[in-house]
């Protein structure tokens, strides 16, 4: 099994005519991940390798039914007009791409999938893979290196870290059924939270490493969780950052949601939070496949 995307995947790309949508297509193709759409106002009834473009997610999913997977690839400014109209063609599942989008739109955006009960993965977000089944995004780049089907399930704020974490489990000896990149924005349509009830009810699923970092409070909403017995299956959580609480409380961060605030978004502090609640920590990243082998 698998969350999110697997071989039932079927795929169209909003902004598929710009260089970062055609690139992506490209991607899923050679992973064999069925894109059987594309969207560009303008252009609709040209191709983009092999795949037809329409002028507008109607027309797609009208003559494509089986459509049920959206990303969105197109400048920021676009985006939400590019969200609602998926939406509004209650597309399952609507990826999110694209970085910088204002936090007002991203609240309407929000706000709308939860009307419709459509599911959105991101902004800012590397996408999704389950290992040798399919994916969404452009997280593995075009070699999917590291990626390998197994058991355990990734959860990351950061898209680079999915591949690095990967990459270590990988070689540790453990596969992975679902590696997901939710983005780091302040506000983000798949949490740490909605990701590990999915996983709960993974049959596939033995375990979850979550990556976390600096700012937000989405890893003490995990913690709540796990200590309500809510999610029983074990965690490895690794927080990043720890190097920030010696800098000025000024400086910006990374990531859109690096926000701290008191006490609350300190790694020292969601460390001690998730400890508490029985999450397995990882001091050092390294330590991450040390801790697996004694809970799986």
């Amino acid at each position: 099994m698998a969350i999110l995307v697997d071989q039932n995947t079927k795929v169209l790309i909003q902004g598929i005519t710009g260089r970062a949508g055609t690139q992506v297509c490209e991607m899923l193709q050679k992973y064999n991940t069925k894109v059987v759409a594309g969207v560009r106002p303008g252009k609709g009834g040209e191709e983009v390798l092999g795949v037809p473009v329409y002028n507008t997610v109607a027309q797609a999913v009208e003559n494509h039914p089986e459509i049920n997977t959206s990303l969105i690839y197109v400048p920021p400014g676009f985006v939400l007009d590019a969200a609602i109209e998926a939406i509004e063609a209650r597309i399952a599942l609507i990826h999110i791409f694209t970085e910088k989008i204002p936090v007002l739109d991203s609240a309407k955006i929000f706000a709308a999938s939860k009307t419709a009960s459509v599911k959105i993965l991101g902004p800012a977000s590397i996408g999704a893979i389950s290992p040798n089944l399919a994916k969404i995004g452009s997280i593995g780049g075009f070699e999917n290196r590291g990626f390998k089907k197994g058991s355990v399930s990734v959860i990351s704020k950061s898209g680079g870290m999915c591949s690095e974490i990967a990459n270590l489990l990988t070689n540790s000896g453990f596969g992975q059924s679902t590696v997901v990149g939710i983005g780091g924005d302040v506000i983000i349509g798949t949490n740490f939270v909605d990701c590990l009830e999915l996983f709960e009810r993974d049959g596939e699923t033995k375990g979850v490493v979550l990556f976390g970092e600096v700012g937000g409070t989405y890893e003490e909403e995990v913690a709540k969780l796990v200590k309500n017995s809510q999610i029983k299956k074990p965690i490895v959580a690794f927080i990043a950052g720890e190097f920030t609480q010696k800098l000025p409380s000024d400086v910006q961060f990374g990531h859109a949601g690096a926000i701290i605030e008191g006490k609350r978004g300190l790694p020292s502090e969601k460390r001690r939070i998730l400890r508490e609640s029985g999450v397995y920590v990882a001091d050092d990243f390294d330590e991450i496949p040390t801790i697996l082998k004694k809970i799986i």
